[in-house]
């Protein structure tokens, strides 16, 4: 994806209360209010796939049912801890996820979002996520 444009905008500027507010709609698995926040021509970029970037998602259909699939994998996830920053047209979320995966197993895993903005909204979501192994009984 190119730089984002530095064209002059009027929609108000993401905040660090942007973030947050982003964030606490993850933890309510609410996938309206989350696209709320993504800009039309978003995209999300995952922790994991077979791309140096993870799998891309692009467009607001197809990162809604990406961003809902995680609570598929883990329906209990929640994101704790979060620290937000934002510098002009990007962003850092720093978090704790938490869950329970298929078997049953504990998942804690602290994580990053690297935000690109545009317009008010999420132009870009690139997640990174620790891989934890297994600890031994």
């Amino acid at each position: 994806m190119s730089s984002p444009s530095h064209s002059l905008s009027t929609a108000p500027a993401v905040t660090v209360e942007t973030l947050q507010a982003f964030s606490e709609a993850w933890n309510r698995h609410d996938i309206a209010a989350l696209m709320s926040y993504m800009h039309p021509d978003c995209e999300f970029l995952t922790a994991a796939g077979h791309d140096a970037h993870g799998t891309r998602h692009a467009g607001q259909e197809a990162v809604a049912k990406a961003f809902a699939s995680a609570w598929i994998a883990v329906p209990d996830a929640q994101w704790r801890n979060g620290r937000h920053w934002v510098s002009g047209e990007r962003g850092v979320s720093e978090w704790t996820f938490t869950g329970t995966a298929a078997d049953g197993s504990p998942i804690e895993a602290d994580g990053v979002d690297l935000f690109i903005f545009r317009d008010g909204k999420i132009l870009q979501k690139n997640v990174f996520r620790k891989n934890r192994t297994v600890r031994p009984a």
